[in-house]
């Protein structure tokens, strides 16, 4: 039998599918951060992404021997030289006869809009925007974007409610929510919990969630957070039509990731709006699948398989369930 690999590898976790050729997805993986560029440097990414396609092989009753085709859709590739020690890596565990290795916005681009021209932005605990053109012509941001994600999202809400703190700007209904998210009476007490020498600073992504509810809310200082984050977004969504040549013909604008999955969509309605001011035909859509899917269509794809309706009528029933795939 021909087995197929789709693996995506992000920041906060590393997801394995083993399909058949024919899309039906046998078994899956999980693992943890399989970025290159984060604290556990390449050997700690390259044994996430073992341990998640290990497991989906064991559960799918597959060996390594049996993957034709493996495509890999990766936080941590930016550089060629990233690409090559991706691919290096999986040749040597045998993780694939054919290996495609591309950056995390593709992965998420090809879960949406498996074909024609597309752009994909994808908000979690960091960004990856990539988009393709109308002659197959690709681009990824990588170090070329700004912090965006729910990391960027956590700081700017505690800036926000210091300077409100400090009477600079005017009072916020963050500020009972951040002393309440970290069971604290005074906002004193988590800014010494986040700068104290010694100490181990809290994971400030969480509050992008915080941010997004009292955006929803109606709160004007989270609004504002929540509308420049959107406009940011969306300026960094254009510059990848432009990339790629789209940005005046009709394209499919892709959202993914966590954080834009909130259900204020304060956020994702002001990115759309940036990116319909200058190409007003534009197309957004809510990813359907999860990123690791997408990269599963690459597989399929190297593969010759058409991602078309009877794949998808064999595919959806058999994927994970959403828990699987949650943050």
């Amino acid at each position: 039998m021909t087995y197929i690999l789709g693996v995506d590898g992000g920041n906060t976790k590393t997801i394995a599918l083993l399909a058949r050729q024919d899309g039906t997805i046998l078994g899956a993986g999980r693992g943890g951060c399989g970025d290159i560029y984060a604290d556990a440097g390449p050997d700690g990414a390259i044994a996430e992404i073992e341990r998640a396609v290990l497991t989906a092989l064991a559960s799918g009753g597959a060996q390594a021997a049996d993957l034709e085709f493996g495509a890999y859709s990766l936080a941590g590739a930016d550089w060629p030289e990233d690409f090559a020690l991706f691919e290096r890596e999986m040749r040597r565990l045998g993780f694939g006869r054919t290996i495609k290795v591309v950056n995390d916005a593709l992965g998420a681009l090809w879960a949406g809009a498996p074909d024609g021209a597309g752009v994909s932005v994808v908000c979690g605990t960091g960004i990856a925007i990539g988009a393709r053109g109308l002659d197959g012509r690709i681009w990824h941001g990588s170090f070329w974007l700004e912090p965006l994600g729910a990391n960027e999202l956590g700081h700017r809400l505690l800036r926000a409610v210091l300077r409100a703190e400090l009477a600079i700007d005017p009072p916020t209904a963050l500020t009972a929510r951040v002393l309440e998210f970290y069971g604290c009476e005074h906002l004193e007490q988590v800014l010494h919990a986040c700068t104290a020498r010694g100490a181990t600073p809290p994971n400030v992504g969480r509050l992008a969630r915080v941010l997004l509810d009292e955006a929803a809310r109606g709160d004007p200082t989270a609004r504002r957070i929540a509308i420049e984050h959107g406009q940011a977004l969306g300026d960094y969504a254009l510059v990848a039509a432009r990339q790629v040549g789209i940005e005046r013909v009709p394209f499919t604008l892709v959202l993914a990731g966590g954080v834009l999955r909130h259900p204020g969509r304060l956020l994702a309605e002001t990115l759309a709006a940036r990116v319909r001011d200058v190409a007003p035909d534009v197309h957004v859509i809510d990813s359907r699948f999860e990123p690791a899917v997408g990269a599963l269509f690459l597989a399929l794809e190297s593969a010759g398989v058409a991602i078309d309706a009877p794949l998808l009528a064999r595919l959806t029933p058999t994927l994970p369930s959403a828990a699987f795939f949650a943050t």
